[in-house]
């Protein structure tokens, strides 16, 4: 019996308990809630960007390496970023290795190419001795066969024909030598022309590639401040790198007075964005700067860059101020103003539930709660525009009530009355 009883009153004990730490749990739970404001209502995109000029003069390295198969060229010194150079001062020096394989190849081909001019020169110089040494005993030749003939006067007339046959022979052949001697002349000069002319191109490429030399060498063109090119990952060429035949632009002399904030938007907010928006710029260097731009390129096509998750659309936007504090590589904050509706009522995107198609806000009515539904308009990052539902004296939930079972719910008729 005593049993039974310590076993109920343990039971009893455990859902007083329970209850205690439901009351509790309740009594904890605090309400919090908020009313519509009515005002100015802006959407804007935010994005992080990076200052740079927006005319610059190109600091180039050799120009031509890929003429000698030079696709890639290291790059062995630097100057500081941020360096003051005039006119032809120092900027970089870049690996010659390859290049001098490159010369010493060609080197090894006029060698080859003026003893095949020598050769040339010798077996002309034989050949044409020979088909003059020909031609000499041709012309004796026929001076024998004419003399034959003149001898033969007093001879018969057939020891005459004979004499006259080979006379006219050995003309002929007297007459097609010299022909053949002519053609061996020009075919000597052609020949020789064509291995001049080779060892000339050659030579020639031997004279280019010491001037591509000297270009790896690279010296500022005009007078700046040196801003290093970025690859395509969006790191900065520096000692030890290497820049491209394709596009062997080493560095950048910016001009201040016009400057561009480069910044990336994803696929989301891309669509928001369009030529000629305004722009609220502001500089992380310079927290209390503020300046204004607008937008003035948007890209078609997204590409992959490091740190972001998706593609991203390159967006360019032009600062309208000049300012001596502007410097490329500067990070920059940009709020990129897409709408501005004057008078609106709006409401916190917490108080914000959305069942099946509809949007619900929990909405006090005196001590009860009720579900109204709401039209809603634009968005932005903070808060959302209410068309018909609310008005500016309700007081709505910011988070989900603790119970909300038998709740009434009230919907939005055709003509928007409750």
């Amino acid at each position: 019996m005593n049993k039974r009883i310590l076993i109920l009153g343990s039971f009893v004990l455990i859902l007083l308990a329970v209850w205690l730490l439901n009351q509790s749990e309740a009594t904890n739970y605090i309400n919090l809630y908020t009313t519509p404001r009515v005002g100015k209502f802006e959407v804007n995109v935010t994005t992080t960007g990076e200052l740079r000029a927006k005319n610059s003069v190109e600091i180039r390295g050799p120009q031509g390496a890929r003429d000698f198969r030079v696709n890639t060229m290291p790059i062995q010194r630097l100057v500081p970023e941020g360096s003051i150079v005039k006119k032809g001062d120092f900027v970089a020096e870049l690996d010659r290795s390859e290049i001098m394989g490159k010369l010493q190849d060609a080197q090894l081909d006029v060698q080859s190419a003026e003893s095949q001019v020598i050769q040339v020169q010798l077996d002309t110089t034989l050949t044409l001795s020979q088909a003059r040494d020909n031609l000499i005993n041709l012309r004796f030749a026929l001076e024998e066969r004419q003399i034959e003939v003149d001898q033969s006067r007093y001879e018969s007339p057939a020891i005459q024909r004979q004499a006259e046959i080979e006379l006219d022979r050995a003309k002929r052949q007297l007459t097609q030598e010299t022909k053949n001697y002519q053609t061996k002349v020009k075919q000597s000069e052609a020949q020789l022309r064509e291995v001049e002319t080779e060892l000339q191109k050659k030579s020639n490429e031997i004279v280019k590639i010491r001037e591509l030399m000297a270009q790896f060498t690279v010296y500022a063109p005009d007078q700046g401040m040196i801003i290093y090119r970025r690859n395509r990952d969006g790191s900065k060429i520096a000692e030890g790198g290497q820049i491209s035949a394709w596009s062997p632009v080493v560095a950048e002399l910016p001009d201040f007075s016009v400057m561009e904030s480069v910044t990336y938007v994803n696929e989301v907010d891309i669509q928001k964005i369009e030529l000629g928006q305004v722009v609220q710029v502001g500089l992380d260097a310079v927290p209390d700067k503020v300046l204004t731009g607008i937008v003035t390129n948007v890209a078609n096509i997204g590409e992959q860059r490091k740190n972001y998750d998706s593609k991203v659309f390159e967006v360019v936007i032009e600062i309208n101020e000049s300012d001596s504090l502007l410097r490329p590589a500067m990070t920059t904050s940009n709020r990129i103003k897409i709408a501005s509706v004057e008078n609106v009522l709006s409401i916190p995107l917490e108080t914000i539930h959305a069942e099946d198609s509809s949007t619900f806000v929990y909405k006090r009515e005196g001590l009860d709660m009720v579900l109204q539904e709401v039209e809603i308009g634009l968005v932005n990052e903070n808060e959302v525009i209410i068309k018909r539902g609310l008005n500016d004296k309700d007081e709505l939930y910011l988070s989900v009530p603790l119970d909300t079972s038998g709740i009434e719910q009230i919907r939005i008729s055709s003509d928007g009355v409750k």
